[in-house]
């Protein structure tokens, strides 16, 4: 027999939201590190509040970077419809570079390997940029959507390291060239 969950009570749904809040504003600007009980602090709730929702510091993490990454998927869907193939590619990894400038949330969800419903999603977007690069001739024939995810990853710890947005810009400049196919990186 099915039955249906109540719906939430709207100070439930507030308090929920104004932690998902917080708990990205704090991972984003200190990593994961920060106990759940501060989290829960700064949001103005009770840790009860926090763990009826949020049975674990892990499934808080989990719905975050659910939010986060289904979000740069989007950003990588309306690229693909507005832009050229290559230009739809480069241009996103440029934001993902330039987001994880300031969510240390998002480097770290980026670098995890484990494979989950969003992340699979992300995946299948990026793969459908790098796949209408290369049909288009604008990338490398032989790179692979792991190869891109592996330059993101790369180019975030990059930009946490130097903080300088011209070094950003350089060796985002070298991974475009590495990534471009002959005939582009010949003009």
């Amino acid at each position: 027999m099915f039955v249906a969950e109540k719906p939430m009570r709207a100070d439930a749904a507030r308090n929920r939201a104004r932690l998902l809040e917080v708990a990205y504003e704090t991972f984003a600007a200190e990593g994961i590190s920060v106990p759940v009980d501060e989290i829960a602090r700064r949001a103005g709730v009770g840790p009860g509040t926090l763990y009826r929702h949020f049975p674990t510091k892990e499934a808080l993490f989990q719905a975050i970077v659910a939010h986060r990454l289904d979000q740069m998927a989007e950003q990588g869907r309306e690229l693909s419809q507005t832009a050229a193939p290559g230009e739809a590619l480069f241009r996103f990894i440029g934001r993902v570079v330039e987001e994880g400038s300031s969510d240390q949330g998002l480097v770290e969800a980026m670098a995890d390997t484990g494979p989950t419903g969003v992340e699979e999603r992300f995946i299948a977007m990026l793969g459908e940029l790098v796949e209408r690069a290369k049909q288009a001739g604008q990338i490398r024939a032989d790179v692979t959507v792991r190869d891109v995810k592996t330059l993101l990853v790369g180019c975030q710890a990059m930009q946490r390291y130097s903080k300088d947005p011209e070094t950003t810009e350089r060796v985002l400049d070298v991974v475009r060239s590495g990534l471009a196919a002959t005939s582009a990186r010949d003009h």
